[in-house]
């Protein structure tokens, strides 16, 4: 189960990760980001501030070329995030659906040729929208999250063996997920 009210706490850092994960430009580079997005008393910091230093060793041309062979050429590091699991899938045209259902019942509408399991935009959608009080948050955000933690799961495996800097990102991401993640008491503990 989510803990909204945490993951609400934590929506600002969800702007950071869109600005990273979509195609690289100098703003996204630039020392206020960061400090706009985060603080270092946010438990995925050391994360976070880790990709920031290694990505500020490249120039943004070699970032640019990153990205692209990152996350366009190799398919075990799609941005897609139920590629790795359903592929081709029709399961996968469901899940799409699904996801782009509950864009919709926020008031996300997505340009026709966007699928709608882009983890930049997925991370926009929890950045963006305010679903406190809603009685669908719990299901709906319970969607999201699951198929970001999914997708994510594969991503930061590829990374890893790359050793590629979005790995610390997306183990930010990650973390933060967890963080929001309400553990059920066990009955036996009350018994």
């Amino acid at each position: 189960m989510i803990n909204l009210e945490k993951l609400f706490e934590r929506k600002r850092v969800f702007g950071f990760f869109v600005q990273h994960l979509t195609y690289p430009d100098k703003l996204d580079y630039h020392p206020s980001v960061l400090e706009e997005y985060i603080d270092s008393s946010n438990p995925v910091y050391e994360h976070i501030k880790r990709f920031w230093d290694r990505m500020h060793q490249y120039s943004l041309e070699e970032i640019e070329e990153m990205y692209v062979q990152t996350f366009d050429f190799q398919k075990k590091s799609t941005l897609y995030m139920t590629y790795s699991k359903l592929e081709e899938a029709k399961e996968r045209g469901q899940m799409l659906a699904n996801i782009k259902s509950v864009y919709q019942t926020y008031g996300l509408h997505m340009a026709n040729d966007e699928l709608s399991d882009y983890l930049p935009l997925m991370c926009e959608f929890l950045y963006a929208v305010d679903w406190r009080g809603d009685p669908r948050a719990q299901e709906s955000l319970g969607l999201i999250l699951a198929v970001m933690e999914d997708g994510t799961y594969h991503l930061l495996n590829a990374l890893q063996q790359f050793d590629n800097p979005y790995y610390d990102l997306i183990k930010a991401l990650r973390e933060t997920f967890k963080a929001c993640v309400r553990q059920e008491a066990s009955i036996h503990e009350h018994g």
